[in-house]
């Protein structure tokens, strides 16, 4: 299991530099934005290659970050089910999720992504926009989207393996509840 966990230690570094690094995209993606549309109102001016940028680093975060997110435990989950379980049924509960539905996903996406940006590649495609951006590029930041988060699938499936058979210490022993309705503080209603 050593070995293992060592090749997870290695994703997690790799897909938290990348997430952090990519978040500067959304600061560069807002720059192009506001610089677009003063120079659009100020000078009469737009190009849909500035556009179609705004739209490459926005989808380049989202997808590039995807994999440090779910290292982090921050995607979106049902937690008002899932909170009522044990933290060792939890561990079942994402063990099954990572399994049957993340990694059959990202690998249907990644057999299907890279004939796609292959043929993107080879064939030169170019937006359809006027003054448009080559499309390669976006296509090619989706598959190593799904290569992250591929990679970060194994990772987690390693790691809550690890934890369940008592090799690794739970990183987060606690997840919180949400209090029953009856606990809950509820503000009394003036008629």
């Amino acid at each position: 299991m050593k070995p293992l966990l060592g090749i997870s230690r290695l994703i997690d570094v790799v897909t938290e530099k990348i997430g952090k690094a990519v978040s500067w995209l959304i600061l560069v993606a807002v720059l192009v934005s506001a610089g677009n549309a003063v120079v659009r109102k100020a000078f009469n001016v737009s190009s849909n290659a500035w556009l179609e940028a705004q739209w490459y680093l926005f989808g380049g975060a989202f997808m590039l970050a995807a994999a440090y997110t779910l290292s982090q435990n921050e995607h979106i989950r049902i937690d008002v089910v899932y909170g009522m379980f044990s933290r060792r049924v939890q561990h079942w509960i994402d063990l099954f999720g990572h399994v049957f539905f993340l990694m059959p996903f990202v690998l249907l996406m990644l057999y299907y992504f890279v004939p796609y940006v292959r043929m993107s590649y080879v064939s030169g495609e170019v937006s359809s926009s006027a003054g448009g951006l080559i499309i390669w590029p976006a296509k090619a930041i989706l598959l190593a989207g799904f290569i992250l988060l591929a990679l970060q699938g194994v990772s987690e499936i390693i790691k809550k393996i690890a934890i369940m058979t008592g090799n690794m210490d739970d990183p987060t022993p606690y997840v919180p509840t949400h209090a029953p309705l009856e606990d809950a503080v509820v503000p009394e209603v003036r008629q």
